[in-house]
């Protein structure tokens, strides 16, 4: 059985430049997303949405697997961070955002295996935040990205005070939500070689 992995098969989206600032057109693709709001170092909500997040992500991969002959590498989280009114922006007052974790699903996984894979954490785990978690798609298109390679938080101000910069240069402006895309997994890279794909919708001025 071929296991794939999206990230690989997509690189442009996944695995941008450190150095320069790519523009992308990013498709439309389906996730599973919890939405909260707080800094997500201290917020309770954050932790029980990751609680509920990666067991429903990693069931739905084992259910694939095992009932359709289709194994995949299950993707990297993902957090969209905004304010309401995105002018304050400020990476560093994470108080203030509101947030939507997901993680993409592939487009062979259906809504009835969702459902499932739901069902069956429901029964072993239970976590809080289970039944706030939707199954939709999510389309960006045009954007403008760059690889962060260290620590979260105030590390990546430089890299996203690049990022704008460009954009503002470029001729575009900022549209939507500021968008990471946790490549790294935190439990085993260290701080100071972390990648975080730092993605921001654009349009045209």
């Amino acid at each position: 059985m071929v296991k794939f992995d999206f990230k690989k098969e997509n690189k442009n989206i996944y695995y941008p430049s450190n150095k320069r600032v790519a523009v992308v057109d990013i498709p439309r693709m389906n996730f599973l997303m919890v939405d909260g709001k707080g800094d997500p170092n201290t917020s309770q909500e954050y932790k029980n949405a990751m609680e509920a997040l990666f067991p429903v992500s990693f069931k739905t991969k084992f259910l694939s697997k095992k009932e359709n002959n289709q194994d995949y590498v299950v993707m990297p989280l993902e957090g969209l961070w905004w304010v309401e009114d995105m002018e304050k922006f400020d990476i560093g007052d994470k108080e203030s955002w509101n947030w939507t974790v997901m993680i993409m699903q592939p487009e062979f996984i259906t809504e009835e295996l969702i459902k499932k894979a739901s069902e069956d954490v429901e029964d072993k785990k239970n976590p809080v935040s289970l039944s706030k978690i939707r199954f939709e798609k999510f389309s960006e298109r045009l954007s403008a990205q760059i690889m962060h390679i260290g620590p979260y938080g105030a590390a990546e101000v430089p890299t996203v005070e690049k990022l704008h910069e460009f954009i503002e240069k470029s001729g575009y402006k900022l549209r939507g939500k500021h968008h990471e895309i946790y490549i790294s997994d935190v439990r085993r890279t260290r701080p100071e070689v972390l990648k975080t794909v730092i993605r921001q919708p654009i349009e045209q001025k």
